[in-house]
């Protein structure tokens, strides 16, 4: 190994490459590994876009350090400690951050006209030389460990990657400029409509009435449209994919997984990932935490993490720790061509990315995102779990396959979504304020003329089984949608040009109907107490026509919710809910009160993260791996 020296560095040439010794056999003279686990690292690079050391690594056989050792004979480069040698700020500005980062190179040193810049792949260093031409430096390189090149940039730039961070998505189709005052107009608009339904309640009440109406035939559309489409497509004969593409052309996967005051799941997480059966070489898995999350970060302290896990951390700034905020951050760090988002109580299944990478292989190019089906393990917790998980199944396994399928607006789960990463970018990562940014993804994705498929895996979560823990994490969701709808029906007209007619129906029956059916409920109650006879607010402006079509209406949206819930829940694994279908009718009152407390915050607090607590129900569900 070469000993970084200063003095002496003018006089310690590089080794020139066609002169090297291969980086295999400078590790098998070193001892580090033998001959045959040479032979089989090679054949898994003649299939495997990767690096030769970091497929050793990833089998176990060296660590980092080994393989920088080794660059460093082979090139004859020295090696940089960059977390005890200094590093002047000033010489990072010769280039933007961006640079930087993907490149995954630092300035390190400067010795008079000669930069030293610190490099983990002195294979790739040639282009970054060759974009530093024109800086006045003669550029050189010296080996440092690829964390640590990380390390260095995230110190350095800090305040911009996190400001950045904050800002990614273009204003105007973002929520971040809802200052208090920007909100004061909505929130005396509605102090003045209930006024005016106090003064004329009949007028009032009966706008309600057509607005509970509405935002029912709309909902039941869109789940009805769902349904059929995923009826028809299951009983046509599904073409023929194309073969799968050879394994040498499996992509870089990057994962992020962010985290936040998680104690209880840090074991049970890094348990679920090494199950993974995706080459661990092609893998990076991300654990984004907040710099000031010392629960976190005790808890991961105690955890082996492999080779192929790393951490990054978030800066504070302005007080605003949302889970898009952190995967913005993070989405610089990652070097993946295909990105994709678990939470930290997923459990995918074992081959979900070897799914999506043959699935993406697959797919028209505007294909951008697909999305996986997302199921509870703890089905059997209580009631609620049982109700939560058919709702999930009935969304993700029927609904969302259909709209998907005629091509709408598909609003992201969360979790268990991979992106393309360049796609990623070009549409701005996550609104960092929004608090269901998943659902505001589907929609700008779509307005930028990409689609979303569903892919054929399936996450096992962890169902909210207690009362307030499920309303407060209800409340987040419903909260979102209305911003997601506010923010994207500033310009309605601009909407329906980049969505198109159809798209624009879709979106306006998800978001409207969503809202709708829990913020009105309590109109279509009083519905119920005429339809028995009783008296109500309603008798005045129901005649008995009008009344007869709205229990007609009525029967068919529930008659529609059973089958679907019934369909969904069809599978052998799930049979045992189908006697729970018929209790539906009672989970979901619970949403109403988790749509009034998301309202209250639309106003007051619109960007509050509303945390939900993993880790605490058992994983008795989970399939074997």
């Amino acid at each position: 190994m070469v000993q970084l020296n200063l003095q002496h560095f003018a006089r310690a040439a590089p080794i020139p490459a066609q002169a090297r010794k291969p980086l295999g056999a400078c590790l098998v003279d070193q001892g580090l590994i033998t001959r045959s686990q040479l032979d089989e690292a090679l054949f898994l690079q003649s299939w495997q876009r990767a690096p030769l050391g970091e497929i050793l690594v990833a089998e176990g056989w060296v660590n980092r350090q080994d393989i920088l050792g080794a660059l460093s004979e082979q090139t004859g480069l020295q090696i940089a400690d960059l977390n005890t040698s200094p590093l002047s700020p000033k010489i990072c500005q010769i280039q933007p951050v961006d640079f930087w980062l993907a490149h995954n190179v630092i300035p390190w040193q400067r010795l008079g006209p000669i930069l030293l810049v610190a490099t983990a792949r002195p294979d790739l260093f040639p282009a970054v030389r060759k974009s530093l031409e024109g800086t006045g430096y003669t550029v050189m390189p010296v080996l440092a460990a690829a964390d640590q090149i990380d390390a260095t940039i995230a110190r350095i730039f800090a305040s911009p990657l996190a400001k950045a961070a904050e800002a990614r998505v273009d204003l105007e189709q973002s929520c971040r400029s809802w200052i208090p005052r920007s909100r004061t107009g909505p929130a005396l608009a509605l102090i003045g409509l209930a006024g005016l339904f106090a003064a004329f309640p009949t007028i009032g009440l009966a706008v309600l009435v057509a607005a509970a109406v509405i935002s029912l035939i709309l909902f039941m559309c869109l789940r009805l449209a769902g349904l059929l489409a995923f009826v028809w497509q299951s009983l046509k004969h599904r073409p023929d994919f194309r073969p799968p593409d050879p394994p040498h052309a499996s992509p870089f996967v990057s994962i992020m997984v962010p985290l936040y005051r998680e104690r209880e799941i840090a074991d049970a997480l890094i348990c679920r990932l090494r199950r993974l059966t995706y080459p661990k070489a092609l893998l990076d898995v991300i654990l984004v935490l907040e710099e000031t999350d010392e629960v976190t970060r005790a808890t991961l302290a105690q955890v082996d993490l492999p080779s192929w896990i790393r951490t990054v951390e978030v800066p504070e700034l302005n007080g605003l720790t949302t889970k898009p905020r952190a995967m913005n951050y993070a989405l610089d760090f990652c070097r993946g061509d295909i990105l994709g988002v678990w939470d930290a109580e997923d459990a995918p299944q074992p081959d979900q990315i070897e799914r999506v990478v043959r699935h993406f292989a697959q797919a028209d190019e505007d294909v951008v995102c697909l999305q996986g089906v997302l199921d509870y393990y703890n089905p059997r917790t209580n009631w609620r779990s049982r109700c939560f998980t058919i709702e999930y199944n009935s969304w993700f396994r029927v609904i969302l396959q259909g709209i998907a399928r005629l091509g709408l607006v598909v609003p992201l789960g969360g979790t268990t979504f991979f992106f393309r990463r360049d796609k990623l970018l070009e549409l701005g990562g996550w609104d960092a304020h929004n608090v269901t940014e998943d659902a505001d993804l589907g929609v700008r994705l779509s307005r930028a003329g990409y689609r979303t498929e569903m892919v054929d895996t399936t996450t096992f979560e962890e169902a909210n089984f207690r009362a307030w823990p499920w309303v407060r994490q209800r409340s987040r969701w419903l909260k979102g949608f209305m911003v997601t709808y506010l923010v994207h029906m500033r310009a309605p007209l601009r909407l329906l040009r980049d969505l198109g007619a159809f798209r624009f129906l879709g979106f306006q029956a998800f978001f409207l109907g969503t809202i709708g059916q829990f913020l009105l409920a309590p109109v279509l109650w009083m519905f119920w107490l005429t339809s028995f006879g009783l008296t109500s607010p309603l008798d005045p402006i129901l005649s008995d026509t009008v009344l007869l079509v709205l229990i007609g209406l009525f029967l068919c949206a529930e008659i529609t919710n059973a089958a679907i819930s019934a369909l969904a829940v069809s599978a052998r694994e799930r049979r045992f809910l189908l006697p729970w279908v018929l209790t539906m009718p009672l989970y979901f009152p619970m949403g109403i009160l988790a749509a009034y407390k998301a309202l209250w915050e639309l106003v007051l607090n619109p960007f509050f993260w509303d945390k939900t607590q993993h880790g605490q129900a058992s994983e008795e569900g989970l399939p074997p791996a």
